[in-house]
């Protein structure tokens, strides 16, 4: 950055980076760079564990076969919570990275600034990690409606064109927008939670506040993995670039609406196909 003021912000000369957002980085390097070795380490985890006989649990067939609460679903829920986490990291961590560089910039003069970061860094995860409970029950719920409902269990398809036309639909509400701009604006999100009291506290809250925002902007398309297979890399790939780009890149607000018309040209697609008895995605 070109300054920084005696309160620890930004001068007001200091200009944004390549992508208008980023702060410039100097001697954070070394964190971020951390930051992004755990983003790697969460792709080849998921990766290794794909390949692993406990594949199955990142499988969006989990929930199948669950007909009780014993000790083999807690397994089940654990292994899902700790896949989802994996994921979160994988996925959705890249795209928040403006806004830990924003506050490593901030906090880089202090002994404690690694502590800091990584309390808003656990505390974006916690959101996104208890956000998986919800995922993982919601879904247990609709394995066993399509147990108990014929129609349903012969039509599965219905199940991966509503949740694309939802997620297609989500992108136009006034929630998606609210969240979405406060995704895009790192410096004035840091500037308004961020007063150096309480500072471990602060920063703690400073994460949950960010993933709360984080997650109305993407849980619609995260929950998509439960259409194409919670497992599948290529789909997280795809996904998270679509989501660090709406996020993050000058043009992302206007990648909302194309967005939310494609998710619904292929929840449409879907609907036509399975009712002809052909599923592309497969059976959820």
């Amino acid at each position: 950055m070109s300054g920084i003021d005696p309160t620890g912000w930004p001068a007001a000369s200091a200009t944004p980076g390549p992508l208008g957002l980023w702060p410039r980085i100097r001697d954070q390097r070394p964190v971020l760079v951390a930051v992004s070795g755990l983003i790697a380490l969460a792709w080849l985890s998921l990766w290794l564990w794909k390949s692993s006989p406990y594949g199955q649990y990142l499988d969006h067939r989990e929930n199948e076969g669950v007909h009780g609460f014993g000790d083999h679903y807690l397994v089940v829920v654990a292994l899902f919570v700790a896949g989802w986490t994996l994921m979160t990291v994988a996925m959705m961590l890249p795209t928040s990275l403006p806004l830990v560089a924003t506050f490593l910039a901030i906090v880089r003069r202090r002994a404690d600034r690694i502590r800091l970061v990584t309390l808003v860094i656990f505390g974006y995860l916690v959101v996104w990690t208890l956000f998986a409970f919800v995922a993982h029950a919601g879904d247990l719920g609709i394995h066993r409606t399509v147990d108990h409902v014929g129609w349903l269990h012969a039509h599965e398809w219905v199940i991966a064109a509503s949740t694309f036309a939802f997620a297609g639909l989500y992108q136009f509400t006034s929630l998606k927008y609210r969240c979405l701009e406060k995704c895009r604006s790192p410096v004035t999100f840091v500037m308004q939670h961020w007063h150096g009291r309480r500072e471990r506290l602060q920063a703690l809250v400073l994460g949950v506040h960010h993933g709360l925002f984080c997650l109305g902007c993407c849980w619609s398309l995260m929950l998509l993995m439960f259409a194409v297979g919670v497992g599948n890399l290529g789909w997280m790939l795809a996904l998270a670039a679509v989501m660090a780009a709406e996020k993050n890149a000058p043009w992302g607000r206007r990648l909302t609406t194309p967005l939310g018309a494609v998710l619904l040209l292929a929840g449409a697609s879907l609907a036509v196909t399975g009712a002809f008895g052909v599923e592309l995605l497969g059976a959820h």
